[in-house]
């Protein structure tokens, strides 16, 4: 009798569970997991969901959304099994498969009907005709190790991804994203297409969001926190909610609200809010509230100008490492005693395990893998502590535009010691412009011999050759600082970007120029702001016979690239350290750069002399340059380092004949009819041309 009562209790249970059909291929079915019964995403989702809910998988490996495809899902039993199971729920993930040269090229016109006749047919088997829910997702990332990834993959997959967003816009859904929580998690597809149970886990978690609209309630990313500094003419707040919720925010200012905005959370359950722009000063406060009675509150916030500074270990050297140090360290509370004027504010990104020549513990090994590399950080004022583990370079560029502006300067650091440019470029932009440096990278020569080696170090590998750099991450692999240090921040608005790196790129200067020029696009990207302005350090003067092609190469992006400058500091280098102690100069002369380029000081001289042209005559050269207003040797004697060549390739010192206003003559008398001339052109260079204003020349080489 007992259980005749029990198994009555349970029926109207089960007749009331919500039934949620798992439509796709062979990432559904959960092809290549040891134990798919338990760790396919639709049984994961199950875990997730509950007793409440009932989850069919009828994933198809092979199946092609497209009809005329090699496999149509509308043909195969689990397209049959899916109509019977009557879901009130519907989860859509195909399309992976059309990306085989057999589907995407020739049917490609008919992938958004055939899409759009399979929802319908799904619609029509629901209770009453007319699912409860519709979720139509952008397909899993297919990573660069793919076969066809160059082939065609990565570009109709790029393109099937609009095709699915213009199918959701026609049922008024907002397609769920299941490419961006895994596309930075390469090491979780063993065969660069299908998940382990881990990606799986991702995969299925994503979509409990998709359903349940859960996304764990109101949060925000950790660069804003309390005693933060907004960017005054941009302020703006991003985070993440439940989908639909209404997010809102008022500034208040000495308990007076100055203005309130409200936005929705979307599908994905992000939210971004605009304000408008803010006094410079504070502090203001800042109420994140949602209808659901949830709220966060950031005090002490102050409006100014903020700042990245990024690069590598030159841009990481701190303050009390300096040649300045002891005064620079004592004078740095002045710059933290305010809320208004001149005062500095710090968000000091620092890495749990140094690069240094050292191996990790085991623990990193995981730890790095799974992207958690920077410590947990917040905003704090500037005082001798926070200051002294700061950049130096970061800290007298604040200085500097703190005293000029009279107003808060917030600072951001997460430069990494020994990194690589490829680190600092987002995967997407890699995967479309440069795949082959994504490729075994502890066996890549594009990626600097010492770098492979440090990193091998680091993660105890002794056989490079050997090692599976599918499952090794680390901080010089391409992309990862990218994911690491930059997506974190949550497109956090910043005025521009100082940077100094480049010492782990100068073995390859021409895969530099294009890697550069990489990274600045895609953090424009990912800011949105396609002048996002950029100013980066040119290499010093070190004892290595690279140095002075990649110091021009630099100087030649800095006139390709828009919106950027650069800083030069040969005459600060150490002959034997790739870390020169005198950073307070170089902090100094990139907040000259910016003061003058984006804050109007006209009467600053941004730059030490810069060569413009070049004019070749019988016996003599004539080079014109921009910021050469009273050149001359800054050490009192004759301008050195100047070389001139014939035809024949070899170059000769040369004196400078005469100083114009904007123009040296040079000459050598070996070189009766120059057609180059170069200057500065020594890895440790002795090049003593300045301008009036006591800047230096760049290294420069110039041809007829």
């Amino acid at each position: 009798m007992s259980l005749i009562v029990a198994l009555m209790s349970v029926l109207p249970m089960m007749a009331q569970r919500v039934k949620v059909a798992c439509v796709g291929n062979s990432v559904t079915y959960g092809y290549g997991l040891l134990d798919r019964d338990s760790t396919a995403y639709p049984v994961q989702l199950q875990r997730m969901l509950g007793d409440g809910y009932e989850v069919g998988n009828f994933g198809k490996s092979g199946a092609t959304l497209l009809r005329h495809g090699h496999r149509p899902y509308t043909e195969q039993e689990e397209y049959r099994k899916a109509l019977d199971f009557g879901a009130e729920i519907v989860v859509v993930h195909l399309g992976l498969n059309d990306t085989d040269p057999r589907n995407w090229p020739n049917y490609r016109d008919e992938f958004e009907q055939d899409y759009r006749q399979l929802i319908d047919s799904l619609q029509a088997a629901a209770p009453g005709g007319k699912l409860k829910k519709l979720v139509v997702c952008l397909m899993t990332p297919i990573f660069h190790g793919h076969h066809r990834f160059e082939s065609g993959t990565r570009d109709w997959h790029a393109e099937i991804q609009q095709a699915i967003r213009r199918v959701a816009m026609c049922y008024d859904v907002e397609p769920l994203d299941l490419y961006t929580p895994l596309h930075c998690r390469p090491d979780l597809f063993p065969d660069n297409l299908h998940p382990n149970a881990e990606g799986a886990r991702i995969l299925a978690q994503t979509v409990y969001g998709g359903i349940t609209g859960d996304w764990g309630g109101l949060a925000l990313a950790e660069v804003y926190s309390d005693g933060m500094v907004v960017q005054h003419d941009a302020p703006a707040l991003a985070g993440r909610s439940n989908a639909g919720t209404h997010v809102s925010v008022s500034v208040k200012k000495g308990g007076k609200r100055l203005q309130q905005t409200e936005c929705a959370a979307d599908n994905n359950g992000h939210w971004r809010i605009q304000l408008e722009p803010l006094q410079p000063g504070g502090p203001y406060t800042f109420d994140i509230t949602t209808e659901r009675g949830e709220k966060i509150t950031l005090s002490d916030v102050l409006a100014g100008e903020v700042w990245l500074c990024s690069g590598q270990s030159n841009m990481a050297f701190r303050l009390d490492q300096c040649a300045t140090a002891g005064n620079d360290v004592l004078q740095a509370p002045l710059y933290g005693q305010h809320t208004e004027g001149a005062t500095i504010r710090l968000f000091n990104m620092r890495e749990r395990w140094a690069t240094d020549n050292s191996v990790w513990p085991e623990e990193a090994r995981d730890e790095v893998l799974a992207l958690r590399y920077f410590n947990p950080t917040r905003w704090t004022p500037c005082n001798a502590e926070t200051a002294a583990a700061f950049s130096a370079i970061g800290y007298h560029f604040g200085r500097v535009l703190a005293d000029s502006l009279q107003m808060p300067v917030g600072l951001i650091c997460n430069a990494v010691g020994g990194s690589t440019t490829e680190a600092w470029v987002g995967r997407t932009t890699l995967e479309k412009e440069f795949p082959t440096i994504l490729r075994s990278w502890l066996q890549n020569d594009f990626i600097q011999d010492w770098a492979r080696g440090r990193a091998a170090k680091n993660l105890g590998i002794e056989q490079q050759a050997n090692a599976d750099a599918a499952r090794l991450r680390h901080p010089y692999l391409p992309a990862y600082l990218f994911e690491t240090a930059i997506a974190p921040l949550d497109a956090f608005p910043i005025k521009g970007v100082a940077w100094y790196q480049g010492e782990s790129n100068a073995h390859n200067k021409d895969a530099h120029d294009r890697l550069f020029t990489l990274l600045v696009d895609s953090w424009r990207m990912q800011w949105n702001q396609l002048g996002l302005p950029f100013y980066f350090v040119q290499l010093s003067s070190l004892d290595r016979p690279s140095w002075p092609w990649f110091r021009d190469g630099q100087r030649i992006l800095q006139s390709e690239i828009r919106n950027t400058g650069m800083v030069v500091c040969t005459d600060l280098g150490d002959s034997l350290d790739v870390h020169p102690r005198r950073k307070r100069e170089v902090g100094e002369r990139l907040a000259r750069q910016v003061l003058h380029e984006r804050y109007g000081f006209s009467h600053i001289v941004p730059s030490g002399p810069l060569p413009e042209t070049a004019v070749f005559t019988e016996g003599k050269v004539f080079v014109y340059f921009s910021y050469g207003e009273g050149m001359q040797g800054s050490d009192g004697t004759d301008i050195t380092t100047f070389e001139v060549a014939g035809a024949d390739g070899r170059f000769y010192p040369a004196k400078v004949c005469a100083i114009a206003s904007n123009r040296l003559e040079i000459a050598a008398p070996e070189v009766p009819n120059p057609v180059s001339v170069r200057y500065g052109w020594q890895p440790f260079t002795r090049a003593n041309l300045v301008n009036a204003a006591g800047l230096p020349a760049t290294t420069f080489r110039l041809d007829k």
